[in-house]
């Protein structure tokens, strides 16, 4: 008799078959993808890749609003520690303290004699040395955000009891050494004991005895719509010379052709550019620089790259031809033309095709110029590619040797100083972002002139001075705020750079003569750094929006 046929038996073996096939074919598949994406693959550009880290790293500021593609990144003066600076203050021009003025006013005490008149003088006499230190603690009752450095002897004002004096200073809140000025008019009155006191003081700039010669206008200028020229004493953006041919000759020059981070944002800008100097430094060379500056569209109102800026119009160019040895492109390329017509031996250059020649490969030429070339296509063609990879092991990017431009920062400062120091201040992010609905969805209402008043109700004083640092277009767009708060807007300092400013006669000199736009990133620095230096600071973002 036969075995009865088992069907489940054939039937699970062919479904386990069945699924192992399906599982190999999937493998193999899988496989197969995976080869064809490494074949293929090509990497994003790495410069996309680190911005996040960049820009946490560099543009990290103590306000979220700023944190974005548009704003000013942190430079040198922001990255150096405290004491650092502290120290260079002190060796160079120590602080005025109130102990310091007590010192002062009793070592003058000591020359005057016992039996001085006690009887009050009828007229002030501005020369005594007693008014200075009256002065002097005055400005350190009211100005408590400033701190004072330098002092010139008062002079005489417009009336008897009158004073001028003027003094140089910097902001308690911003950490480098530069300078700046300021020059008051006071009025000065007796004490019972026939002391001096100060009965009132007028506002920025008003000591106008006390400032600085300007030289008169030369009505006999061939071109008389320009101003007279005012420099600022404390700037010197001269343009180094190279000097002889054989100052040349003995030189050695790192020479960047210009490459594809020419019209890209600041912050890609300044990464490529500290990364050529940090090589430079590295292989100690003189960088032979380009002071054209393409600015990107993302800094422009007119949303169009422009050609042809100063790099002194952004960064301070003292500053870094004092923390680093540079020379001028124009310079380099005329003593180098010149060289080569008078000599017979030509200089000895190395040209370098690739950024994948690294700076160690470089470390030993003896060459008198290493010529970088940056022909590849993006992103292959960008300098700070030559400072990855272990290479980043090596240079060292000297941010200490980037400042701010000091001249946007004499702006800033008189911006505050028309405030007398005293101010708080509000960003309100608008433009592109408050127009995209999906991204900021409330942006938009929150930052409406309504929900501006409401909400600054219960965090800043009525009455306050309120300086608004804003991308909004619309002048007007802020008048509800004016019934609450003494409103300040950049475009209420317009005279500051206008064609009768010192910015306006410094800029116009370094370009040729040829009148300079206060560009989009120029107001946006400014707004930054006033912003900064206000007592009550209010973000768009965290503060006046959810979004």
């Amino acid at each position: 008799m036969k075995e009865p046929i088992n069907s489940a038996e054939p039937i699970g073996q062919n479904l386990i078959k069945l699924i192992s096939n399906v599982c190999f074919s999937a493998f193999v598949f899988g496989v197969l993808i995976v080869t064809v994406i490494a074949i293929t693959y090509q990497p994003p550009d790495p410069w996309l890749q680190s911005a996040p880290a960049l820009t946490k790293l560099f543009t990290q500021v103590e306000n979220a609003t700023f944190k974005d593609d548009t704003s000013v990144v942190k430079t040198g003066e922001d990255l150096v520690p405290a004491p650092a600076i502290a120290a260079v203050d002190i060796a160079a021009s120590p602080p005025i303290t109130e102990a310091a003025i007590a010192a002062s006013e009793k070592k003058l005490n000591l020359t005057i004699s016992n039996n001085a008149s006690t009887v009050c003088p009828e007229v002030v006499n501005c020369s005594d040395p007693h008014v200075l230190i009256t002065i002097q603690r005055f400005n350190l009752r009211v100005f408590k955000s400033i701190v004072f450095l330098e002092y010139a002897a008062p002079v005489n004002g417009s009336k008897p009891n009158e004073c001028d004096v003027a003094w140089k200073f910097r902001n308690r809140k911003e950490k480098s050494w530069r300078k700046y000025r300021d020059f008051r008019r006071f009025r000065i009155g007796f004490r019972e004991d026939c002391a001096y006191k100060v009965l009132g003081a007028r506002g920025w700039h008003s000591g106008v005895n006390a400032r600085r010669p300007r030289p008169r206008f030369n009505s006999g200028s061939r071109n008389p719509k320009l101003a007279a020229p005012v420099r600022d004493s404390d700037i010197n953006d001269t343009i180094p010379k190279i000097g002889s041919d054989s100052a040349f000759r003995n030189g050695r020059y790192l020479y960047y052709s210009r490459g594809g981070d020419y019209c890209k944002g600041m912050n890609h800008y300044m990464w490529s550019f500290l990364c050529a100097l940090g090589e430079a430094q590295y292989l100690n060379r003189t960088f032979v620089m380009d002071l054209s500056v393409c600015l990107a569209a993302e800094h422009n109102p007119s949303g169009k790259d422009e050609e042809g800026k100063d790099f002194r119009f952004y960064f301070d160019f003292e500053h870094l031809k004092e923390e680093a040895s540079i020379v001028e492109e124009g310079e380099f390329l005329r003593d180098w033309k010149r060289w080569d017509k008078t000599h017979r031996r030509k200089i000895p250059v190395r040209k370098v095709a690739s950024y994948k020649t690294t700076p160690m490969q470089l470390k030993k030429d003896k060459s008198t110029i290493i010529w970088r070339h940056f022909d590849a296509p993006e992103p292959d063609n960008y300098w700070y590619r030559v400072c990855e990879g272990q290479a980043a092991n090596y240079i060292q990017r000297p941010w200490h040797a980037l400042w701010k431009s000091k001249r946007l920062m004499n702006i800033v400062s008189e911006i505050s100083g028309q405030m007398d120091w005293d101010f708080d201040a509000i960003h309100v992010v608008r433009g592109e972002k408050a127009q995209n609905k999906e991204l900021w969805p409330h942006l938009d209402a929150d930052t409406s002139p309504d929900a501006l008043v409401a909400k600054l109700q219960g965090k800043i004083q009525r009455w306050r001075n309120l300086y608004v640092a804003t991308n909004e277009p619309f002048y007007n767009y802020f008048d509800k705020l004016r019934s609450h708060y003494k409103v300040h807007l950049l475009d209420d300092y317009k005279a500051l750079w206008g064609n009768t400013s010192e910015w306006y006669n410094e800029t116009t000199a370094l370009n040729g003569g040829r009148p300079v736009n206060f560009d989009g990133y120029m107001r946006v620095e400014v707004d930054t750094e006033v912003f900064f230096r206000a007592k009550t600071q209010v973000e768009t973002f965290y503060n006046l929006t959810s979004d």
